[in-house]
């Protein structure tokens, strides 16, 4: 297959691009800033693109069997700095919706050219589309929130949405937190317990929807590869916990105490509006990916971390 990637520079992209090349497939990154991506693969090109347009590497699309769409500025932050000291700004919340919807115009523009369309494309979005809940568990046909996570993720979705008429199978997917050591969040929540200072944030019970960056990597690329899966399918692991819980189970896996609770206004005091992405959460279950016949080799929390930590 050829395989393009978009703003698949970050942590899923390097992964799935890295496990599609050693198949022996041929995979193109395109991201904004070519020059910071450290090689990947043999069989993985890497293209630069503005972020906006089809400008330089639409026509690339012709002919190619499957597109990847992870484009999107970040949420959370890449670094503690930006994670702990970077507010959402109004300028900042503007880049995060303008990133995520101008990239599905141009992935469109560039399939309404190409002459031999992509046979499928792969949308990415979160769990964040059902926004904050309590204890109900979530599959597929829950309805959008409405905060703003939630109305990114429902713009985000509907920015590819053109390419069905064109014939094209679409997958969206609603991703939970990927359990990785090499990047994204998890390192940042393990971080308070290995410096012994681990606890619940806020009251602990809100919903945790997890999936191990394995089964995240398995996951897509069963859905890519399956002429069958089209529509939207939740990534989160089938057993989704509280923070709470978490905590326990990470205190547990790492040998360390769990004892430090951290305040639901001291969280708002230091993150302002962005305190929702660790005291607001949701339970999200994957029954369409289940159904489809799909088997986690991670499927409980513990498993995870033991794999990952041990």
């Amino acid at each position: 297959m050829r395989i393009v990637i978009l703003g698949g520079s970050g942590l899923v992209g390097r992964a799935l691009s890295e496990d599609w090349a050693k198949d022996g497939h041929a995979v193109t990154i395109v991201c904004r800033h070519p020059e910071g991506v450290t090689p990947i693969h043999a069989g993985v090109d890497v293209m630069r693109w503005d972020g906006r347009t089809m400008a330089g590497w639409g026509d690339h699309l012709d002919g190619a069997d499957a597109v990847i769409n992870l484009a999107g500025e970040t949420i959370g932050g890449t670094n503690l700095g930006q994670i702990f000291f970077q507010r959402w700004s109004k300028a900042k919340k503007q880049r995060i919706l303008d990133s995520r919807v101008n990239a599905g115009r141009a992935i469109v523009e560039a399939f309404g050219a190409a002459r031999k369309k992509p046979g499928v494309i792969l949308q990415m979005s979160a769990v964040g589309f059902y926004g904050p809940h309590g204890d109900d568990e979530l599959d597929e046909v829950a309805p959008a929130g409405k905060d703003l996570l939630a109305r990114v993720c429902v713009e985000w979705e509907r920015s590819t949405e053109a390419v069905e008429a064109m014939g094209v199978r679409r997958i969206v997917v609603r991703t939970g937190l990927v359990l990785s050591l090499e990047g994204g969040l998890f390192p940042v929540i393990l971080l308070p317990f290995r410096l012994f200072v681990g606890g619940p944030l806020g009251s602990g019970r809100q919903g945790f929807s997890w999936i191990h960056a394995e089964d995240h990597r398995r996951a897509l690329r069963f859905l890519v590869e399956n002429s069958q899966a089209s529509g939207v399918y939740n990534l989160a692991s089938p057993e989704p916990v509280s923070n709470a819980e978490l905590g326990r189970q990470v205190a547990r896996a790492l040998h360390r105490p769990y004892w430090f609770p951290t305040p639901a206004f001291l969280l708002r005091l230091a993150l302002g509006e962005k305190a929702t992405l660790v005291l607001d959460g949701q339970r999200v279950v994957p029954r369409r990916l289940v159904e489809m016949g799909y088997s986690f080799r991670h499927p409980t929390l513990a498993a995870a971390l033991s794999d990952l930590l041990r």
